[in-house]
Parts: C-alpha cells; structure tokens; sequence
C-alpha cells in the first residue's frame, strides 16, 4: 500500500484545509478554485479544455470509482491546474476501465488533495464566491507566496493555451438519411463530443482560435460553429470581429459557452463574471418559446449581459437558478447561441437537439 504524502490547500480568504497528495507529486499547484456538481463524468470534466487556470472541486464525495476509459476524454490532456476530492475510490468497479484515477493523474503530471472537507468548501465558495488557491506538499507559507502570484482567469487569454495550433479535419459519420453539410468549427477548447455531434451533420474543419474570418469565408462552408473554451471572453481579442464578418457573410452560426459569449460581444454587449459561475450537470434551463424545461450541463465563470444586446437579439434560453440569459438568437441574422453544453459530455442529452436546429438553419439557407 502506497505511503500516504501530507499536503495542504490555503485560499486567498485565509482558509486553511489539510489532506493527503493524489495524482502526481506536485509541491505547489494554484489556480481559481470551482467546483462541479456532477456525480460522475470526473474524467469528461477534468479533460476539458474549458478548465483550464482552475482547480476543480468535485461536491460528489467518492471519485474513481468507475476508473478511467481511455475513449471517455474530451481533449489530448489535463487542462486543469489539479482536483480537490473528498475521499478517492480504492478499487475501480466497470468493464471499460483502463486503468484507475490515480495512474491517470500521475500520466499526466496532475495533481490533486484528497481528504478535504469538500462540502465545508463548496459552502464558502458558494458564500463568498470562486476563490484563489493553491495546493500541494509544500509548507504552507510557500503555497501562500505561490498563492499571491496567482492571476486567476478574469482578464487572461487562455484560450491561447488549448486551441489547435494548426487546422484538421473531422469526417462525416452522419445519420441515416442526414445529408453532411460542410461546417467550420473555430476551436476555442472544443471538445471532442462537440465534434462528434458535429459530425453527424456535418464534415468539420477544425481552425485554430485566430484565423481571420476571410479565410473561414473563402471555404464557402454551409456554417460556422463557435466552441466552447476557458477564461475571460472579452481577453479573445481578436475573435468578436471575425464574428461580425461571418454574420454580415449570411453564413449560419451557431456558438456554445465561450462561443455564446463572444457572439455577444460581436453584437456589442458586455461581459459579467458570475460569483462562482455554473459547473455541472444538472443546471435547469427553460425555453422561452416552448416553455419547456431542460437540465443541462454547464461550465463557464462568465455570462453576457442581456440589457446590453436587448436591440439585436432574442433570448431563447433562461438559467432557472439565477435568471441568466442561457441563450439567443439574432435578429436579421441565421445565428443562435446557447451557454450552456448541448453535447453534455458528460451530463443529460435533453439539449441534443440544438445540432438538429443548426442543421435546419443551413438547409434553410440553402433553399
């Protein structure tokens, strides 16, 4: 049996929590401390580019129990800074496991704590909102010094940190009786469920977070998809403006999460950071229209403020907890966004049916 390894958790309110390492053997490790709700799909959330400068506290008490499956991750690494856990599953309980939670941190060079009062922490970050921190083996005057260096997420590009750097492909695999159309997909931290629901729609071409609209345009693509992606929307600098060209191209959009957030700013609205944002799956969202209610899965720390696009958009979608625009349509234009994760993975597939609605909107434009 593994020798247990002492390690601490400090957060910039002054809040000290003791535990044990997990993962890989990281002295220091800090970021914006969140936590998710879910209880399961810790694998789908720790791969998630949309993660990235933050360290993930799971509010469900056991993690590990179903092990890892090497087909279940959303991008190519961990983006997150590390994971705080109450107690780490010792065995592992499911026919497609490849290997336990542990192996899989250390593989990857992540960090974790375990032992940590985690329902005493989901409180004071639900109280006093996302807080910095910092973990590690370290003696807690180092992770303190290493706590005061830390920048957080608000005013940082960190989708420069996930995006691809060169563009790819992603073939076809479309649905009996579902014609392929050709979509251009602007990786932001795209995750490859996304892509997967994409590709029953469409062929995708995947481009890089800064490539000009012009090119985007000159592929002539049935539609544009704006991808979810980490950090503070309004530091994508370069990306409202490609937006603005794409939409007054008559090219269908459609955009999630960071996506949602940026078409806002193309439009001319603002940008807010929620207390301590929506990390989950199990978000309720009501359609407008319909009246319909969604659970949803979730994970963004900002949101656009609906006054501020009031003149130009419709809002399709509302966040049941706190009244959030979850989504929008543009008037005049063929393009939609939501903020929350249509793809759900993990989470419920109630909002699936979102590609469908991208699908019609480029046949619409075809005829």
């Amino acid at each position: 049996m593994t020798a247990s390894r002492p390690a601490l958790l400090v957060l910039a309110d002054g809040s000290l929590f003791e535990g044990e390492a997990i993962g890989a053997d990281v002295p220091v490790a800090s970021g914006e401390v969140v936590f998710h709700t879910g209880m399961s799909g810790y694998q789908e959330v720790m791969t998630d580019p949309s993660y990235a400068g933050q360290i993930i506290t799971f509010t469900t008490p056991h993690i590990g129990n179903y092990g890892v499956a090497r087909h279940d991750n959303e991008s190519n690494k961990v983006f997150a800074r590390g994971v705080i856990i109450r107690e780490m599953a010792r065995r592992r309980s499911n026919w497609r496991s490849d290997e336990p939670l542990e192996v899989f941190l250390r593989a990857r060079s992540v960090g974790g704590i375990t032992g940590v009062d985690t329902r005493r922490l989901t409180r004071l970050l639900r109280d006093t909102g996302s807080l910095l921190g910092a973990f590690g083996s370290a003696d807690e005057a180092t992770l303190r010094a290493a706590l005061a260096k830390e920048k957080g997420t608000a005013g940082r590009n960190l989708v420069a940190q996930v995006s691809t750097l060169s563009p790819y492909d992603v073939a076809a695999t479309a649905r009996k009786g579902v014609k392929p159309f050709s979509v251009v997909a602007y990786d932001f931290g795209i995750k490859r469920t996304i892509l997967s629901c994409l590709s029953e729609i469409a062929d995708v071409h995947v481009v890089p977070w800064r490539t000009p609209a012009a090119e985007v345009i000159a592929r002539k693509p049935d539609g544009v998809f704006l991808s979810n992606g980490p950090g503070d929307p309004e530091m994508v600098i370069d990306a409202p403006g490609n937006v603005r060209d794409i939409i007054a191209a008559g090219i269908p959009l459609f955009g999630i999460c960071l996506g949602h957030q940026l078409l806002g700013l193309a439009l001319g609205g603002r940008t807010f950071k929620l207390p301590y944002g929506h990390h989950g799956a199990n978000h309720p969202v009501r359609d407008v229209v319909t009246g319909k209610v969604e659970i949803t899965s979730q994970n963004h720390n900002f949101c656009i403020d609906p006054d501020s696009v009031a003149h130009q958009v419709s809002v399709t979608h509302v966040n049941l907890n706190d009244q959030t625009n979850e989504g929008m349509s543009v008037r005049g234009a063929r393009a939609f966004s939501v903020q929350y994760h249509p793809e759900a993975g993990p989470g419920p597939h109630d909002s699936r049916y979102l590609f469908d609605r991208f699908a019609d909107l480029m046949r619409s434009a075809d005829s």
